[in-house]
């Protein structure tokens, strides 16, 4: 087999390539955010100091400046996210996911205090896994199952595992769930399944974590019906090693 059609070669070529990609990526958004940060603070000010004198339109036209320049923030602000995650040192060590997912539920309860939730969370979830990304990922995945589960009476969230080689670890709610014939927009960066207007976030989360589990070398998928709630699902490869460090 000649060098060209080598498959270590080509797999080689691939994952320089979407370095390559993922570098890029950084380097726009990051050089982005000041000229739209400039946009953004003159069309405020603008608003600020000379509002009365713009009109109704010249107002309404001035709030869609503000209004997209913020959306376009939020934006970059999600791929330099995406970007970190393979740009970021990777350090897989024994934890346990259950303490991980106990903090970030306090931080959760904290945010809306007077809001009734019931979360059980598994006794002891061990994994081998990067503590910062692993967090991450956890992170997205219960933020998204607290946002979807409002409006439930209770809303419910359950974190556990089920038994297999390697464990599936689950995040499951209550909540609005989703249609799986669009399952394949899931994990998409900005792909949303409900509108803005039904559920704040600028559609990054999901994407995040799917990049952080396939760092680790696992898979994420979930199963939903409409109005009734919704379960996600990863696998983290076994053992310490380094595995999955290339997308």
């Amino acid at each position: 087999m000649n060098e060209q059609t080598h498959p270590d070669k080509a797999l080689a070529d691939l994952a320089e390539s979407r370095r390559e990609i993922e570098s890029l990526t950084y380097t726009i958004a990051h050089d982005l955010r000041a000229p739209l940060r400039t946009i953004e603070g003159f069309a405020r000010a603008l608003s600020e100091d000379s509002g009365e004198g713009l009109g109704e339109d010249g107002r309404r036209y001035l709030q869609h400046v503000l209004e997209a320049s913020h959306k376009m923030s939020l934006m970059l602000e999600g791929l330099l996210s995406l970007a970190r995650i393979y740009r970021a040192e990777f350090h897989p060590v024994t934890l346990d996911l259950a303490n991980l997912a106990r903090g970030i539920v306090a931080r959760l309860r904290a945010a809306e205090p007077a809001r009734p939730v019931e979360v059980a969370i598994a006794e002891k979830l061990a994994a081998a896994a990067d503590p910062a990304l692993l967090t991450a990922a956890l992170e997205a995945l219960l933020h998204n199952a607290w946002k979807f589960s409002r409006g439930r009476e209770p809303a419910r969230i359950e974190v556990g595992v089920q038994p297999a080689t390697p464990p599936v670890y689950f995040v499951r709610d209550n909540g609005v769930g989703f249609d799986m014939r669009y399952a394949s927009k899931l994990f998409g960066p900005f792909q949303r399944l409900h509108s803005e207007r039904e559920f704040e976030g600028a559609g990054i989360g999901l994407a995040s974590a799917h990049r952080i589990i396939r760092r680790h070398g696992g898979r994420i998928w979930a199963e939903a019906e409409p109005d009734r709630g919704a379960s996600f699902y990863f696998t983290l490869a076994e053992g310490p090693g380094p595995v999955g460090a290339t997308p």
